[in-house]
């Protein structure tokens, strides 16, 4: 991911050529590594968001192995989140399975699994919810 793919004024972020809106949450901590790689490597030209002592002084992007070391032992891992997004994005959208695939860039057979768990949640949340009535 580039730095020109993440647009903070209109609040879209491009990922594998998909423009999506940027949730607060990830505005928060693009806007705090942003701050970071300024105060760190004042000079930077590397076009990437992520930048690591070694790239920044060059033009490439960070290795996959320090994306990975970087994340390690992470309770948060950027498997759940992104699972825990798409979920959210579920539950907030009616669990429709084409958005979900055309905002994700997801396969139909995910998106109708994504969804199924969604309407199955919203499903759940509705009988607890009839049964305090």
């Amino acid at each position: 991911m580039q730095l020109d793919d993440v647009d903070l004024g209109n609040r879209r972020i491009t990922v594998g050529g998909n423009v999506r809106p940027l949730d607060d949450l990830t505005r928060r901590a693009v806007l705090d590594w942003l701050g970071h790689r300024r105060s760190r490597w004042p000079n930077a030209a590397n076009p990437y968001l992520l930048i690591t002592q070694k790239t920044a002084v060059e033009l490439g992007p960070a290795g996959k192995l320090w994306t990975t070391r970087a994340t390690r032992n992470l309770t948060a891992t950027l498997e759940r989140l992104r699972v825990d997004r798409q979920l959210e994005e579920a539950l907030t959208h009616g669990a429709d399975p084409l958005h979900l695939a055309l905002v994700f860039g997801i396969d139909e057979k995910t998106a109708i699994r994504y969804g199924d768990a969604a309407r199955q949640l919203l499903a759940s949340e509705a009988e607890e919810h009839h049964g305090r009535s």
